[in-house]
């Protein structure tokens, strides 16, 4: 009997760019790309940061805010195309929804949404331009698929770059290009360890993932892999949740 092999996890030879890089789950997949032998591009707004990150992992620093959509295309435009993409890039500011101010609104939108739309289309059109094929991973959360207490900017952003992410699926399929969203769940990194020390926060959102736990950054690791790999090689347009079962209902 012959059995067929499994199709690879590993990445040699391929090159990566991840954005928001510098710190928590952009740089936890930055580390799992190459660590499944990618070269890695990491990038993120603070230079100090991406800088020491991509050293660490013998890859490319590129300084650059994903808000700044003419710079951000011109610096992908220069390179050649990337095979991988984790447009990883994205921010919150939390109140209820009576409270919402037009400029906590304009910040999440310019980062979640806007720039994250315009950061993939640069990365597509080197793709197109070099008849590259690979995968983008557009990192979202499990708030594109629910809702939340005070979230309602921030959910907006990831339930748009849910949708987007299937249009981009289905136009990029042609080129060999796979889109999905990767959907964390709460995650221990910088951006969220303020709201581990809110009253009732642990209880509520405990209660809420059926493992039980909050996850961390390696949780994201394998996931990332996955659909960066061809392991996933008939994966697109979809949305990987990694959220300990909380939008199993």
């Amino acid at each position: 009997m012959i059995l067929q092999r499994t199709p690879s996890f590993r990445l040699d030879g391929r090159r990566a760019l991840v954005n928001g890089a510098g710190r928590g789950i952009g740089l936890a997949i930055a580390a799992a790309l190459a660590q499944a032998g990618a070269k890695v591009t990491l990038a993120a707004r603070t230079a100090a940061e991406v800088e020491a990150a991509a050293a660490t992992l013998d890859g490319e620093a590129l300084v650059i805010d994903a808000t700044d959509i003419s710079a951000f295309a011109a610096a992908i435009a220069a390179r050649p195309a990337f095979q991988v993409f984790v447009n990883n890039a994205g921010t919150a500011r939390h109140a209820p929804f009576l409270d919402v101010t037009a400029a906590d609104y304009d910040a999440v939108m310019a980062l979640n949404l806007r720039g994250a739309f315009f950061a993939a289309q640069a990365v597509a059109r080197a793709m197109v331009r070099d008849a590259t094929q690979g995968s983008i991973i557009n990192v979202s959360s499990q708030m594109g698929h629910v809702g939340g207490p005070d979230r309602s900017v921030y959910a907006a952003s990831k339930a748009g770059l849910e949708g987007l992410t299937r249009v981009m699926a289905i136009d990029l399929g042609a080129h060999g290009i796979r889109v999905n969203t990767l959907c964390p769940t709460f995650t221990r990194t910088p951006l969220t360890a303020p709201f581990f020390d809110r009253p009732g926060f642990t209880e509520w959102a405990l209660a809420r993932i059926r493992l039980g736990r909050f996850a961390e950054v390696t949780d994201m690791m394998g996931p990332a892999v996955f659909l960066a790999s061809d392991a996933s090689a008939m994966v697109t347009g979809s949305a990987l949740m990694v959220d300990g079962g909380w939008t199993a209902g």
